[in-house]
């Protein structure tokens, strides 16, 4: 049985078609939310997902294998097929995303205790009609669990742009935890530096602000202090799920410190710069592992620990 919090991601499955230049194309299962769920489960916590997936092989394909590492997949039976994107990857293996997704999430029942935290973002908290039915289900759940939220912007789904961007910050302002890439932020606010944007954020409601910056490692935001780190220095076979991967480990490393759920708020919002420098270095750990190997295949336990014994010392 899983130890630690139990945990709830509500978002998107995607099968991504992954296309190199002059090699045949690979299917990978993905989804930003989905590939947080699959982390979370890697790394031995008691997870489900809540989704849609279609009656088809790529659902199939995602469905089996979110099940290989524990994932709950609960879907909302509407029979919508399974979303797709194609990612194409350079030379150095960045990764650009053109999606054929619909997303009309409907009603899904929880059964059993409520979740201790609930994380979401990505398309599934910008494409509507889908996207009212999520942020009325965290709502529902954030007395009694904590959320994160992780934007994950792609251009092409975002709709009007003062639309998403009030939409991402309705999602701001309920979660504990955010997590944003360095590009997320410029695209949402490219008259403003994305540490700027990350501090207002941080004052509008989280306990932490965490900001992804590729290569450059990732900086961290609490009221008062500001915790920088470097990236691991790895082989990078392609940057698919790396942020999803960061975003896994960072709620592993809360969840082991006691930090998740109603009861660890307060501790959450106490949080010091000690504490949070060791939940970065197991968050870039953890991506670390993702971008050494091809598709959204982040670390179980033992690989976290591994990687972790090379990971850089945060600065405070």
């Amino acid at each position: 049985m899983p130890d630690g919090p139990a945990l709830l991601v509500i978002g998107e499955c995607v099968a991504d078609i992954v296309r190199l230049p002059d090699a045949p194309d690979r299917i990978h299962p993905g989804g930003s939310p989905a590939n947080v769920a699959y982390g979370l489960a890697r790394l031995g916590l008691g997870t489900t997902l809540i989704t849609q997936l279609g009656q088809d092989s790529d659902g199939r394909l995602i469905e089996d294998h979110l099940a290989s590492a524990g994932v709950r997949v609960l879907t909302d039976g509407s029979g919508a097929p399974t979303p797709a994107a194609t990612v194409r990857l350079d030379e150095a293996g960045r990764a650009a995303y053109t999606f054929e997704i619909t997303w009309t999430l409907g009603a899904v029942e929880l059964s059993g205790a409520p979740p201790e935290h609930v994380h979401t973002g990505s398309v599934a908290t910008a494409l509507e009609p889908g996207a009212a039915s999520v942020l009325g289900l965290v709502r529902s759940l954030r007395e009694v669990a904590t959320v994160s939220y992780d934007p994950n912007v792609r251009p092409g789904l975002m709709g009007d742009h003062a639309g998403a961007v009030c939409r991402a910050e309705r999602c701001v302002e309920l979660s504990d935890v955010v997590k944003a890439s360095d590009e997320d932020l410029r695209w949402l606010y490219p008259d403003e530096e994305p540490e700027e944007a990350a501090a207002r954020w941080l004052r509008s409601g989280p306990a932490v602000v965490l900001v992804t910056r590729g290569a450059a490692g990732a900086v961290a935001f609490l009221p008062g202090a500001t915790v920088n780190i470097g990236a691991p220095r790895v082989r990078v076979a392609d940057t698919v799920g790396a942020g999803d991967a960061f975003m896994s480990g960072t709620l592993h490393a809360l969840a082991s410190y006691g930090l998740l759920g109603a009861q660890g708020r307060a501790r959450l919002r106490s949080l010091d710069g000690a504490v949070l420098g060791d939940v970065l270095r197991r968050a870039v750990a953890s991506a670390a592992v993702t971008v050494a190997r091809a598709g959204a295949l982040p670390p179980d336990e033992e690989e976290l620990e591994e990687a972790l014994t090379s990971a850089p010392v945060p600065e405070h």
